[in-house]
């Protein structure tokens, strides 16, 4: 049986400089390995910043609003798994935009996860998950801006509980009014090709 391990404590601080932005963006505290807590805070920080600094770039207008927030998608078996997102309003534009941006960490090696590091070298998992992801859209009737290739190799994800979900931005492969299209997938769907001592193979054992 797999040793309880107490879930990560998690603490939330805010990014303010003006009346019209606000970043809310979460920290780990209180971890025995303070090299891993700092890795993970860095990254974290790091990819916040990284959001912001997209959002001021991608119009030559002012900045009326900025909201940024975060959710905590997994957090037990040595598995943390967040997501944070940006949702900017520029001067006159027709719309606001949000990006989101999501970050895993492998407590237990002490690393942050890439999509191909949660698979067995030589799996091919592009294809596996390629393969899942169009025939959701099928199923779905998920309208398309044009034909369905494939995901990339660094495809957006996050893990959920027993979940991997793929996960694309606005304009990506569909019109803007879709929104944020998600394809959560079943670790027992990818059980022979997931790395058996990593995230996705904790998180499928049942006990």
């Amino acid at each position: 049986m797999m040793p309880y391990i107490f879930p990560v404590h998690i603490e939330t601080h805010k990014i303010s400089d003006d009346y019209n932005k606000t970043v809310f963006y979460p920290q780990v505290a209180a971890l025995q390995n303070q090299e891993l807590e700092g890795l993970i805070n860095h990254a974290i920080i790091d990819q916040t910043q990284q959001l912001i600094n997209e959002q001021i770039g991608n119009m030559p207008t002012a900045v009326e609003e900025m909201i940024g927030l975060y959710e905590i998608k997994n957090n037990q078996r040595q598995v943390l798994s967040l997501s944070l997102s940006n949702y900017t309003y520029h001067y006159q534009a027709a719309h606001g935009m949000t990006y989101i941006k999501s970050l895993t960490f492998d407590l237990e090696k002490g690393e942050k996860c890439e999509l191909s590091e949660l698979f067995k070298p030589g799996s091919n998992y592009v294809e596996r998950l390629s393969r899942l992801v169009d025939q959701q859209i099928k199923q779905r009737d998920i309208p398309l801006l044009g034909e369905f290739t494939g995901i990339r190799p660094d495809q957006d994800f996050y893990i959920a509980d027993k979940t991997l979900v793929i996960y694309f931005q606005l304009y990506e492969i569909t019109p803007y009014v879709f929104g944020f299209p998600m394809f959560p997938i079943s670790v027992y769907d990818l059980q022979d090709i997931i790395v058996e001592n990593g995230p996705l193979g904790r998180l499928a054992v049942n006990n």
